[in-house]
């Protein structure tokens, strides 16, 4: 019988409370990267990650990084990627833009495509955010797998809710084997 996938409320998880594993070469990698100044997007990762290490989700590996702190060994690990930014100024985060410049050369030719989604916090709309990560992500290659998570006007439970279920989508799907 095909196992029945939802997540359930969890404790608030911070970032300090990470454990990161790599174990044998069956498991699946993800990787998240965020950047946050003010807390709300940091709020929207640690759902994401919430819902990518929810128990029903086994055989997957997370590794859970800040823009600045991620890097192109961490890209070349992942088998999928969750980036999270606010909206700055109608634009991604300078962390985020910073992230993709520095990674963008060392694993040029190196990475199958890459299933990806997102998560944003927005001031506006969200859309200059969207827009740019999409331009960039063709030239990597990444492939979007999943709506972004666009969370306009603040931060609410609702949003939570959504960045649990983008974690654990992806999660899952590297678990069956459809990224």
């Amino acid at each position: 019988m095909p196992r029945r996938l939802c997540y359930f409320a969890h404790s608030r998880l911070y970032a300090s409370d990470l454990i990161v594993t790599d174990s044998g070469s069956s498991t699946k990698r993800l990787l998240i990267v965020y950047h946050t100044m003010g807390g709300s997007t940091e709020s929207m990762a640690q759902a994401v990650y919430e819902g990518a290490t929810d128990p029903l989700v086994e055989g997957v590996d997370v590794r859970f990084k800040r823009a600045f702190d991620a890097g192109p060994d961490d890209l070349l690990w992942a088998d999928a990627l969750i980036l999270g930014t606010p909206e700055n100024f109608g634009y991604m985060s300078g962390a985020m833009k910073d992230f993709l410049d520095r990674t963008f050369y060392p694993v040029e030719g190196k990475l199958q495509p890459l299933p990806y989604a997102m998560f944003i916090s927005a001031g506006n709309d969200g859309q200059g955010a969207l827009t740019a990560i999409r331009r960039i992500a063709k030239g990597y290659p990444f492939t979007e797998v999943q709506d972004p998570v666009v969370a306009t006007g603040g931060v609410e439970e609702t949003h939570l809710d959504a960045c649990r279920e983008l974690g654990m989508a992806l999660g899952a799907g590297l678990e069956a084997g459809i990224y």
